[in-house]
């Protein structure tokens, strides 16, 4: 069975990889594990005068199923109310506002749904 510690370094190896993609395709990072009490959202850009949200999810094998997947209603809800008080606590304007997924298959097979939650 896979440990806290050995998940939380995948985790960060993951999002390591989408931020490296992300920034590639012209996105600016804002932050990274914005965190508050009732939960965290993975990554936090800007591109084009929006601000988009961003959940990573990975797997060593795209053979079982895609890690998008595991993105439920309540995890939808949750990343939605943190994105509100991070565009209110910083009083930001954006011009839009979206919520992407970044699925990572190792080694490195990126998939990136924008608009996700849709």
């Amino acid at each position: 069975m896979k440990t806290g510690k050995y998940k939380k370094e995948i985790g960060k190896k993951a999002e390591d990889i989408a931020v490296k993609y992300l920034e590639q395709k012209g996105f600016k990072i804002l932050e990274r594990n914005y965190r508050k009490r009732f939960g965290e959202i993975d990554i936090i850009c800007e591109k084009e005068g929006g601000i988009i949200f961003v959940e990573v999810r990975s797997l060593k094998s795209d053979f079982l199923r895609n890690p998008a997947e595991s993105i439920n209603f309540k995890k939808c809800e949750k990343i939605k109310k943190l994105a509100e008080e991070y565009i209110f606590s910083r009083n930001l304007n954006p011009e839009f506002v979206r919520f992407d997924v970044i699925a990572i298959f190792y080694p490195e097979k990126i998939y990136h749904y924008e608009d996700a939650f849709r």
